[in-house]
């Protein structure tokens, strides 16, 4: 499904409805484009409720101080898991019911019409497949699925909340603001108490299957989205600036394969010096409008 209501343009940062000489020329960029690549970021999810890290003036690093987990501090520490738990704990429920938007389900018609070739996104979040998306590789894993560290056993996220419910069912805690990543704020005094479950087979670390900061994408999910990458004949970016060097890469390789590259994004992104076109619009706003 998708909301029914009008965009949550809260983490969205301000842009000018799109210029008609902007929609021509993405228009003509996908009708000239035979099998699209596609990678998108956290700006084509904002427009469904969920902050990013680096847009201007919305994102989380221009809200507060706070950082993302780093993926060696969670592997070393219990205290540190014990508090990316227990915050995720508290913010699921809400993230988990975040739903597509406009743009998600574009992409998703493309990839029906056979217009869209590959779809990788650099988001966690699932909304493409809720879309309905198939032929993607999530670049980063997703939150909604969890693993253990040492024996390498999956579960649902849902199915962890139940676990965290049955340890800890007397524990509450209040959160102080969203994050882009599934969990809330919360002070060091809220998280103490809070109990974290083991892996269910093997007594392992248990951690979401996500690439946190800091840690490395697969090669061979890297090789995979290259070879998708090599069947393409161009590149379209929506809803990053591409700061992060795992999704950059392929904007590099498309580069050299002389592939025409557009780019979606408001404000300015690495891309920016070497895209055939940049449109600085809501992709929610823009790609519904691209027949």
């Amino acid at each position: 499904s998708v909301s029914r209501t009008s965009p949550d343009l809260t983490f969205v940062p301000a842009c000018l409805p799109p210029d008609p000489v902007e929609v021509e020329e993405l228009q003509h960029f996908v009708s000239n484009s035979k099998r699209l690549f596609v990678m998108t970021g956290a700006g084509i999810s904002t427009e469904s409720g969920i902050p990013d890290y680096r847009s201007e003036g919305v994102g989380l690093y221009a809200r507060t101080d706070r950082r993302p987990v780093q993926h060696a501090e969670f592997v070393r520490s219990a205290s540190a898991r014990q508090r990316y738990w227990a915050r995720n704990f508290v913010g699921w429920p809400q993230f988990s019911c975040h739903q597509p938007n406009k743009a998600h389900l574009v992409l998703r018609d493309w990839e029906k019409l056979g217009k869209l070739h590959w779809l990788v996104t650099q988001n966690v979040d699932a909304l493409h497949t809720k879309a309905g998306s198939q032929r993607m590789t999530e670049l980063h894993g997703c939150t909604h699925r969890v693993f253990c560290l040492a024996c390498g056993d999956q579960m649902l996220r849902s199915e962890l909340q139940e676990h965290f419910e049955a340890l800890n069912p007397t524990w509450k805690a209040e959160a102080f603001g969203v994050a882009p990543d599934g969990d809330v704020f919360l002070t060091d005094e809220q998280v103490r108490n809070f109990q974290v479950p083991a892996c269910r087979k093997c007594g392992g670390i248990l951690k979401p299957d996500v690439t946190f900061f800091g840690d490395t994408v697969s090669q061979e999910k890297v090789r995979f989205v290259h070879q998708r990458l090599a069947e393409s004949d161009s590149m379209l970016v929506a809803g990053s600036s591409m700061q992060v060097y795992s999704g950059y890469r392929f904007a590099l390789a498309a580069r050299e394969k002389k592939l025409p590259i557009a780019v979606l994004n408001i404000g300015p992104t690495r891309l920016d010096h070497f895209a055939s076109l940049k449109l600085n619009s809501r992709c929610g706003e823009l790609l519904p409008l691209i027949v």
